[in-house]
């Protein structure tokens, strides 16, 4: 009976052992920390808003036709869609080096496509380099920063590896010439066009570093920029059909605001440089326009060129989801700026109007946004930073100090995570935006829930770079109540002059005074 007694204890305490094991065991799993978040940052040059998941009063033009982007559509269906969001300045490097950073314009000293900001602003930490310094694989293509001698050639510092561009030696010689164009696909057989090259680099990459992101040895951060639709306009015709050419029709404002100061304009530069719109000998002058069938033509291939840009994310994204890293892979996208698209008679960026400062802007986040967020609340390029930055369970940055020259890591911006959880927070009272002019003058251009508020003053440059408010040369005020489009100045009007009185002092206390 002892005997029993004995084994019978043993085969109980060997039992409870080994349940304590299992237990022990799986507590220990179920505490394990899980994959770091992977990120997939995807970008568009001159993209503007004109994506059917901006449908309403957020589209930038009444006059358009039905929009082909499934792909960004599908994205911003589990994703928070940023409705109304504003860069710090409507041109390539400045905007990117602003988002990139997390600093305004008169903190990075960039308002050009020349100076590089670790030379003139200071040795700022960039949204790359900082995953890069938390431990994650950070690998860039296409265009990121603007290249060159504006970000030492991609910005070294951002990136775990060599920087990956495009073959566009047919291409940069034959766009210079035509400003859009749609090619045939035997042209695009023998000269891929190069965000055809960048797509396909992209699927290389994430198949190369999905093992040791999905073990959670290595987590990524994956830079993707395309260049279209940046002009030229240049794009497969299998997208001309989404845009029938009755479809097309011109702008119903071809004509400058009503009062608007000359200073507020730009002779648009950038396309009647190319050789085709070169012989038209435009002007560029307020007031002029193109020929109706190149606004047409020009508008069309734009369409085409954004939805040609929509399907290669769609390809990126897909690849993504292919290889079972869509649960645990945060997806960013935003587009540089607006765009002009003959609105006003006006073209390109380079300006401080809606179109040009308004772009699309939306983050999947895994387990946060699948249901999709539209918010409308007033946002910023520079709020980009530090939402990445939370929503990957990074430490969190700081906000900047008044003079951030020497503080390597800090933010301009807010993260837009407490409005994932709750979008009717008190949020930004106003957005700001700015554009130099002729090497003496800067526009700062506030955007409010109802108006858009200007004022161009004189400005110094190095090594002050600060604005003299007393040395106002114009103002500009657009009720988007009542103008949407931004076709009637009143800055200058006797019944608006409190609202410009309150507007200014606003402006002048600036961004740090609209944080709620």
């Amino acid at each position: 009976m002892a005997l029993r007694g004995t084994m019978s204890s043993n085969i109980v305490l060997s039992l409870t052992a080994s349940v304590l094991l299992v237990f022990s065991s799986g507590s220990s799993l179920a505490g394990a920390a899980p994959p770091r978040k992977n990120v997939l940052f995807l970008v568009s040059d001159d993209m503007r808003p004109e994506l059917t998941c901006y449908s309403g009063p957020d589209f930038p033009t009444p006059v358009h036709p039905k929009m082909h982007s499934p792909n960004l559509d599908a994205l911003a269906a589990k994703s928070l869609l940023l409705k109304r969001a504003y860069v710090q300045q409507a041109v390539c490097s400045p905007s990117r080096t602003s988002l990139l950073t997390g600093r305004r314009p008169d903190t990075t000293h960039v308002y050009d496509l020349t100076h590089y900001f670790r030379n003139v602003g200071g040795n700022f930490t960039t949204i790359p380099q900082y995953f890069k310094e938390n431990g994650y694989l950070s690998v860039g293509m296409g265009k990121i920063f603007h290249p060159g001698h504006a970000s030492d050639n991609d910005d070294p510092p951002s990136w775990s590896e060599p920087y990956f561009h495009a073959n566009n030696s047919f291409w940069g010689r034959f766009g210079h010439q035509h400003s859009h164009m749609a090619v045939n696909e035997s042209l695009q057989k023998l000269y891929p066009l190069p965000d055809q090259q960048i797509a396909q680099h992209a699927l290389e990459v994430l198949r190369r570093v999905a093992p040791a992101a999905k073990s959670g040895q290595k987590p990524f951060f994956v830079g993707v920029g395309f260049h279209r639709p940046h002009l030229p306009f240049i794009y497969p015709d299998e997208f001309q059909q989404y845009y029938p050419e009755s479809d097309i029709h011109l702008p119903d404002n071809e004509y400058a605001p009503i009062n608007m100061p000359p200073i507020a304009w730009s002779n648009y530069g950038e396309l009647r440089g190319y050789g085709d719109i070169a012989k038209l000998n435009a002007t560029g002058a307020i007031n002029s326009t193109l020929p109706p069938e190149v606004v047409k033509g020009l508008r069309r291939d734009y369409y085409g060129a954004l939805s040609f840009t929509d399907s290669l994310i769609g390809k990126v994204i897909g690849e993504l989801e292919s290889l079972g890293l869509a649960e645990n892979t945060i997806i960013s996208f935003w587009g540089d700026h607006g765009w002009q698209l003959g609105e006003h008679g006006e073209w390109c960026k380079h300006t401080n109007f809606e179109d040009a400062t308004h772009a699309p802007m939306m983050i999947h986040i895994p387990g946060k946004t699948d249901k999709g967020i539209a918010l409308e609340a007033l946002t910023e390029f520079v709020d980009l930073f530090p939402t990445l930055v939370e929503a990957a369970g990074l430490p969190s940055l700081d906000l900047c100090p008044m003079d951030s020259t020497n503080t390597t890591l800090c933010r301009e911006g807010s993260s837009l995570m407490p409005m994932i959880e709750n979008q009717s927070l008190k949020w930004k009272t106003a957005v700001f935006s700015q554009y130099p002019r002729a090497y003496s003058h800067m526009g700062y251009s506030m955007r409010t829930d109802r108006y858009r508020y200007t004022e161009w003053v004189l400005f110094k440059y190095a090594p002050e770079y600060k604005p003299d408010w007393a040395s106002l040369s114009a103002t500009e005020l657009y009720d988007h109540q009542v103008d949407p489009e931004e076709n009637h100045n009143r800055a200058y009007d006797k019944d608006m002059a409190d609202v410009v009185e309150m507007l200014s002092k606003q402006l002048h206390a600036g961004w740090r005074y609209a944080i709620i």
